[in-house]
């Protein structure tokens, strides 16, 4: 009773704490992937009725899953796109602040375990919560609105092994129906939870499989007979099984890759490349946790250079010993030293989704929420022995967590600011081309397009193939008087080159196609658009069928915008060939119709008709289920026909349209 007041007061300074850190970068904008992300608030209008709820849930496409719960934890912030980025940034701190209070009960009762009196277990825990959660390299994490989507699993995580844990000491009190009750709802109910946020919930099991191996086998054995059967259970079916699955999968999709050799998909690398460069990555991220400073490369990380062979960088096959070196330490030592043990094979633990042999992009500050949850504990625990240097410690005690929130603070009041923050990581990361459109399209925004420009060229030289460089340096040369032929030859070789264009590509001729139109920028032509589409469509590497519909689509609204309707019809149905989607018939239609040209609007609606029945199929997982409930909801044969009646009106009335927007279709094929 008499630590309760103490204890209670620190946590609520330590609350008050990090809301003063954070609370300059709650009033940042939206970042990268959350506009690639976000938007599916409005896709099909206001999340304000259960049918566009189900649309909207079900619209995931991120992992098999599709992480409906996180989507679901979006409509807490906004019901539609575009939205206010506060109230997104404002959950993200709430829920940051609940994963430390659970990493505090979780550190309290691990340290319990281990034999360590109330007190010593209750400083520690607090200690290594508190470093946790004001360490400056969160906050990419936490002020990155998207990765709710790494924060979430991290709550299921700890809310799982708290569960598991209590289960687990009512097994061993022999109240066994339960201790199997609450074994089974941390260890599977929370792991689905965990998946249904993002693919790497499904760690948990692995980490409650390294604490009973670590701290609970040796100390605290369920007794024989019942409980002890219950126990295995639990163990064998929500942690041995799942935990096994996950290693097999990765060491499969690792040496398939290895065997198959050259880059993977878009990726400029090989599996067997990212698989020696990721512990050149984790040192990295290592040395920001336990080395942290204010301000680091932040979410652009593209110019992250790959090991091409154990030598090359020089750091490779250090880089990979060391890892190794660290894992089978840890395990050797975990008789005398558990913290420290099960904090180092926790971490290496919660990368191994992301840092193996998943084609993900090699590196991310946001991928070391999770693993990094019981980093500082073995620390707490050290600090909170005051038998010895106990001044020292208690300075460090009060320093730590000061310094830390100084530092987050630094970094959140960057995270506020978007022009100085793209700046900055422009100027941290010289290399990254998506750093350097960053700022250059802040320049841009704030009238100095010189400096864009001037930045833009220099990069473009050593990297000619990143679209995203030259497009811009177009638009940049756009505000400056008008571009030259070398800008557009530029473009061109980027386009040659590119392995992809993802969206950038077509959202930027949505902009610059009416410029053109217009001769807002001298030397910029419909003429020299079409001569990027068909350099892309000669692309070897566009190639696939989504990058060519894309391309063939565009150039049919310049055909369009040429008043050549029968060319603009004949590339869209050429289009929607390639990928038969209802939601690409709509946007063709409707772009037809609000040129004037309705007839052939309804004319592709014939068409796609007549080849809905090769429609795409949709994807394992979340991408068939959402399919399935358009079909239920009869979505898309609703659009469908309210596109052909608004179009049937439009052509009865002479082709002048009878509805200033003819219809609102959505895109969630």
């Amino acid at each position: 009773m008499s630590l309760r007041k103490p204890l209670l007061f620190l946590l609520m300074a330590c609350a008050l704490l990090l809301v003063w850190a954070y609370a300059p970068g709650l009033h940042g904008s939206f970042l990268f992937d959350d506009f690639a992300n976000l938007p599916a608030l409005g896709t099909t209008g206001p999340v304000d009725t259960w049918p566009t709820f189900w649309r909207y849930l079900t619209s995931g496409i991120a992992d098999p899953t599709g992480r409906p719960l996180t989507l679901l934890t979006f409509l807490l912030d906004a019901h539609d796109w575009p939205a206010n980025p506060f109230p997104f940034k404002r959950t993200n701190l709430i829920l940051h602040l609940l994963n430390g209070g659970l990493l505090y009960l979780l550190l309290a009762q691990l340290s319990r375990l281990l034999g360590h009196g109330k007190q010593q277990s209750q400083t520690a825990a607090l200690m290594g919560s508190t470093l946790w959660l004001l360490h400056p390299l969160l906050v990419s994490t936490t002020l990155y609105i998207v990765q709710r989507e790494a924060m979430l699993p991290a709550t299921c995580t700890l809310a799982g092994l708290l569960l598991w844990l209590h289960g687990r000491s009512l097994l061993i009190r022999g109240n066994t129906t339960a201790g199997l009750t609450w074994g089974v709802l941390g260890l599977g109910g929370c792991t689905v939870l965990g998946v249904l946020a993002k693919a790497n919930g499904a760690l948990l099991p692995l980490f409650a499989l390294l604490i009973e191996a670590i701290v609970l086998a040796p100390r605290h054995p369920v007794p024989a007979g019942g409980s002890r059967r219950a126990h295995r259970f639990t163990l064998l079916v929500f942690g041995i099984i799942p935990a096994a699955a996950i290693l097999g999968y990765l060491f499969w999709i690792g040496l398939s890759g290895v065997l198959a050799g050259g880059p993977v998909g878009i990726r400029p690398w090989s599996i067997s490349q990212r698989l020696l460069t990721e512990p050149r990555v984790l040192l990295d991220y290592l040395q920001l946790l336990w080395l942290p400073r204010p301000f680091s490369s932040g979410l652009f990380n593209d110019q992250y250079v790959a090991s091409t062979s154990w030598w090359q960088p020089i750091t490779t096959l250090p880089a990979m010993l060391s890892v190794l070196g660290l894992v089978g330490l840890a395990w050797w030592q975990r008789r005398r030293y558990p913290a420290l043990a099960l904090a180092i094979l926790f971490y290496f633990a919660g990368q191994l989704l992301e840092s193996t042999s998943i084609s993900l992009e090699l590196y991310f500050e946001h991928r070391n929420y999770l693993p990094a949850l019981l980093m500082f504990w073995p620390l707490g625990l050290w600090l909170a022995d005051t038998r010895s240097l106990r001044l020292f410690k208690y300075a460090l005690m009060l320093v730590l967590p000061l310094g830390l929130a100084w530092m987050t603070h630094a970094r959140a009041e960057l995270w506020g600011n978007v022009h100085s923050q793209a700046l900055l990581w422009a100027r941290i990361n010289p290399d990254s081309a998506r750093a350097q459109t960053n700022a250059a399209q802040i320049e841009m925004q704030a009238g100095r397009p010189e400096a864009a420009i001037q930045r833009l060229e220099k990069l473009l030289a050593t990297q000619p193939d990143q679209v995203q460089l030259a497009f811009n340096l177009i638009g940049a040369r756009c505000m400056t008087g008008g571009i030259q032929a070398t800008d557009l030859a530029a473009a061109r070789t980027a386009m040659q080159g590119t392995p992809k264009t993802g969206t950038l590509f077509a959202h930027w001729f949505d902009r610059t196609l009416p410029v053109a139109l217009s001769g807002g920028c001298p030397g910029l032509t419909t003429q020299g658009l079409q001569g990027l589409i068909d350099t892309g469509l000669k692309n070897p590497k566009l190639s696939a069928a989504g990058p060519q519909q894309d391309l063939t689509y565009m150039r049919g609204r310049i055909a369009l915008a040429h008043g050549q309707p029968d060319t603009a019809l004949a590339d869209f149905i050429h289009a929607l060939d390639l990928q038969v989607r209802p939601g690409m018939a709509l946007q063709a239609a409707a772009t037809l119709g609000a040129a004037g040209y309705p007839a052939h609007g309804l004319r592709l609606l014939d068409h796609y008709e007549t080849v809905s029945g090769n429609a795409m199929k949709p994807g394992f997982g979340m991408p068939w289920l959402h399919a399935w409930v358009l079909q239920h909801q009869h979505y898309w044969q609703h659009e469908l026909d309210h596109l052909r009646n608004q179009l049937t009106l439009d052509a009865k009335a002479g082709s002048v349209n009878t509805s200033s927007q003819s219809s609102r279709p959505g895109t969630p094929d």
